[in-house]
């Protein structure tokens, strides 16, 4: 057993999240923005991994009027805990939960500021095993899991099998080739290895686009 996970991206129409630079904030529109908000506030707990933390420094709280008593639980995946004492993230830790996943033992300084650091198997690739994480969220109660990103964390979920649902906001602007990609190598080789989704609906959001799957 293992959480559900919504997959939610933010993306141009060609699938970037960012440009060469970095550059991100903000790809898609203001009501786009809110009803990310809205998601997080109906998932147990939010993820991203520490380059998306490192890059964007987020709080990945949820900051939409009403909902502000419905923060979900932060998760950093971050096997060599890169991530900074100074972060928006860390030094929130005592006010809204946030859980380190790595695959190394907890730094001092994570937990001296309230975080919790939880060590957890490696893959094949070094890194914070999924399967094995996910297995001790659901053990903890957590039903929901809202990956926000990046595009590397967003392709290891798609490639473990691991994404039930995707809300995907596409704003109307094109970044081009050398943007960075919405999700990372999948390593499909035939067409009839790809992941595959069911649309449930499409609507607009603002100037953007709101689209939503389902696996099949």
């Amino acid at each position: 057993m293992r959480p559900r996970v919504t997959l939610k991206l933010a993306t141009s129409l060609d699938g970037r999240i960012a440009t060469a630079s970095g550059e991100s904030q903000w790809i898609t529109g203001e009501l786009a923005r809110a009803e990310g908000h809205r998601l997080r506030a109906s998932h147990d707990a939010i993820l991203v991994g520490v380059g998306t933390a490192l890059a964007d420094d987020p709080l990945l709280t949820v900051r939409q009027p009403g909902l502000e008593d419905q923060q979900p639980i932060r998760i950093v995946l971050d096997s060599r805990q890169r991530l900074k004492p100074g972060s928006k993230l860390v030094r929130s830790a005592r006010k809204t939960p946030l859980i380190v996943m790595t695959v190394q033992l907890p730094s001092p300084a994570l937990v001296r500021a309230g975080v919790e650091v939880i060590k957890v198997h490696a893959g094949r690739d070094g890194r914070v095993s999924l399967r094995h994480m996910l297995t001790i969220l659901r053990g903890r109660g957590l039903i929901s899991l809202l990956v926000e990103g990046g595009g590397e964390v967003a392709a290891s979920f798609l490639r473990g099998d691991a994404v039930d649902r995707i809300e995907w906001f596409r704003a109307p602007i094109l970044l081009g080739s050398e943007g960075r990609p919405g999700v990372g190598p999948l390593d499909v080789a035939e067409l009839g290895l790809a992941r595959r989704f069911r649309r449930l609906a499409v609507a607009p959001c603002g100037d953007d686009l709101w689209e939503r799957y389902e696996r099949l």
